[in-house]
């Protein structure tokens, strides 16, 4: 098993940990917070974690009605015109909290005298010590380029600090039921490897999501591409009838991910139209009719509701993505042309 697996495989007990012994730190940013007049959020981030930031947007408006917005970093660094704030909670999710782009976000919102926040596996970090509040992933060191178990974590920082700000152990305890469901959809590793051969030639595919799902999209199709070098394009199923479901015909690959929520039955006329089509589809479900019209059927175990499905939705990406990459000959733990850590300003 090489370091990239190795890290895939320690993501149950990451969020397990998360979610039991290290819940007092987002009591304690839930209650600083209730303590301002926060009305709106804005999220800086890059790569992965900005698809732990569109999560955020979803469950931060769906549990909260908080407007979540992402910052454009260039205003602050390039521009030198950041927008003007009022009663609004500044929140930077970075892995390694270095960028210079993250940081200065986070810097301008102390000067304007907003609250600030912190969401990184690096609570020592320049990102940490600009801001107010810190959140710890406390996801262990990653060594891999590729970030798996971080990405997890920034997930379940944003859903635990959403269940302490509405106080909700309901919440609580369906993020503790995660590790678990991740752990039983792991067991599929053997089934992608074989699956991942038949694809070895693939050079350009579609991911599709929805709601809270959307940022599931973006995240595979990121994996996919830096590993597997292959053009996957992240799309809204909105989104994609659009226009762009005019790239499909016969034999075009794409990757729907589906879970049970209200986001289903579109997904599942969106399968009935690409199967029309002749696509081949690639397809990440709990549910057993969804994943028969799939040409490869990715499932995730039962009983995690939609707003705490991409915790488990991702795996199956990352697992495939990881298995891609050794199809098509490359090393998935040290991908071409790119390091851990990157710095933008």
């Amino acid at each position: 098993m090489d370091q990239l697996m190795r890290e895939i495989h320690q993501q149950p007990e990451v969020l397990k940990h998360l979610t039991t012994d290290h819940f007092g730190q987002f009591e304690r940013a839930a209650s600083a917070i209730r303590t301002r007049q926060v009305s709106n959020v804005l999220i800086a981030a890059r790569g992965t974690s900005d698809n732990a930031a569109r999560y955020a947007q979803y469950l931060l408006g769906h549990q909260h009605r908080l407007p979540v917005a992402l910052a454009t970093p260039s205003l602050y660094t390039v521009y030198k015109t950041p927008p003007n704030l009022k009663d609004t909670l500044v929140i930077g999710i970075s892995q390694s909290g270095t960028s210079p782009d993250i940081v200065a976000v986070i810097e301008d919102g102390q000067s304007q005298g907003m609250l600030t926040l912190a969401i990184t596996n690096e609570p020592e970090s320049p990102l940490a010590q600009a801001a107010e509040l810190v959140i710890d992933c406390h996801a262990g060191q990653e060594r891999s380029v590729a970030a798996t178990k971080t990405y997890t974590a920034q997930l379940a920082s944003v859903a635990l600090l959403s269940a302490a700000l509405g106080a909700d152990g309901s919440i609580l305890g369906t993020l503790r039921k995660v590790p678990q469901a991740i752990e039983q959809t792991l067991a599929q590793s053997d089934a992608l490897e074989s699956v991942s051969n038949q694809y070895a030639q693939l050079t350009h595919t579609a991911v599709i999501g929805r709601g809270f799902n959307y940022c599931t999209a973006f995240e595979i199709a990121l994996k996919v591409g830096e590993l597997a070098y292959v053009a996957a394009r992240p799309y809204s199923s909105a989104d994609f009838m659009h226009g762009p479901i005019a790239l499909v015909e016969a034999g075009y690959a794409v990757l729907l991910v589906a879970p049970t929520g209200k986001i289903l039955p579109e997904m599942q006329e969106l399968a009935k139209t690409l199967q029309e089509r002749e696509a081949d589809l690639l397809i990440i479900s709990d549910d057993a009719d969804t994943l028969a019209a799939a040409s490869t059927a990715m499932p995730i175990p039962h009983g995690i509701p939609a707003w705490a499905s991409p915790l488990v939705a991702v795996i199956p990406g990352q697992l495939l993505a990881h298995h891609l990459a050794f199809a098509k000959g490359y090393d998935p733990v040290q991908p071409r042309s790119l390091k851990k850590v990157t710095k933008t300003l």
